[in-house]
C-alpha cells in the first residue's frame, strides 16, 4: 500500500517536515545548538563570576574577595560581587611590615629583649668530628 497525499495538500513540502517514523533532523540540530549555548553561557558566567578572585593580589586580600564571591553566588546579592571586584582592583598598602621593622629597631635601641615567640632560634654550629682522645694508661 503506497501512501498517497490528500488532493488538497501542497505538493511541495519544506525540508524540515519528516515522514512518520523518520528522524527529525531540525529537532536534533536544535537540541545540539541549545545544549552548546547553555554550556557556553555557563562557562562564560562562571568565568566572569571568578574575575575578582583572579585579580586578587595578596593572600589576605584574595581570601576576602573569594568569600565575597561565594556570598554573591549563593545569595544572589550582586553588591557582594561588586565589593569583591573593587577590593581586588585596589592595591592595599602593606602597613604591617614597616610597623614590625620599627618595633624591632626600637626594641634593639632600648635594650629590651623581644618576646620569646619572636626570638629566632640560634643556628646550630656545623658538626665537627670529635678529636680522638688518648686512652688512659696508654
Amino acid at each position: 500500500m503506497t501512501p498517497t497525499q490528500h488532493p488538497l495538500a501542497s505538493h511541495h513540502l519544506p525540508w524540515f517536515l519528516t515522514a512518520p517514523g523518520q528522524t527529525d533532523v531540525l529537532f536534533t540540530i536544535t537540541t545540539i545548538v541549545v545544549v552548546a549555548i547553555v554550556l557556553g553561557l555557563g562557562v562564560i558566567f562562571f568565568r566572569l563570576h571568578s574575575l575578582p578572585e583572579r585579580l586578587g593580589h595578596k593572600k589576605f586580600q584574595f581570601e576576602i574577595v573569594a568569600v565575597l564571591g561565594l556570598l554573591s553566588l549563593f545569595t544572589h546579592v550582586h553588591a557582594f560581587w561588586v565589593a569583591g571586584l573593587l577590593l581586588a582592583l585596589i592595591d592595599i598598602p602593606d602597613f604591617q611590615t614597616p610597623l614590625k621593622r620599627m618595633a624591632a629597631s626600637l626594641e634593639r635601641l632600648s635594650g629590651v629583649e623581644p618576646p620569646a615567640e619572636e626570638v629566632p632560634a640560634p643556628a646550630a654550629p656545623p658538626h665537627k668530628p670529635a678529636d680522638p682522645q688518648p686512652e688512659p694508661g696508654a
